[in-house]
């Protein structure tokens, strides 16, 4: 059951996959991430955090964004096990 707690993108470790459940933004940065394809329903993976920590790239379709804390905080969703699907 635990692999089912909400937890931010930022938490996630490289190699997550993570099911976007909620984005608490609001203007620009919200409909940039929504055109990036950061939608609720999205699976994305941590593909590798920088060596301070912050900025963090993620795959999302197929396209890989380094997000800083600022945003991905702000982004919940589950762990889940799989790869992404790219179709």
């Amino acid at each position: 059951m635990g692999e089912h707690k909400m937890m931010s993108l930022y938490e996630s470790r490289p190699g997550d996959h993570l099911l976007i459940k909620s984005l608490r933004l609001d203007g620009a940065m919200l409909r940039r991430l929504l055109d990036l394809g950061f939608v609720p329903g999205a699976v994305v993976k941590n593909v590798q955090r920088s060596p301070m920590g912050d900025p963090v790239a993620y795959q999302v379709s197929r396209t890989t964004v380094a997000l800083r804390k600022e945003e991905s905080s702000q982004i919940d969703c589950q762990k889940v096990k799989g790869e992404i699907n790219h179709e």
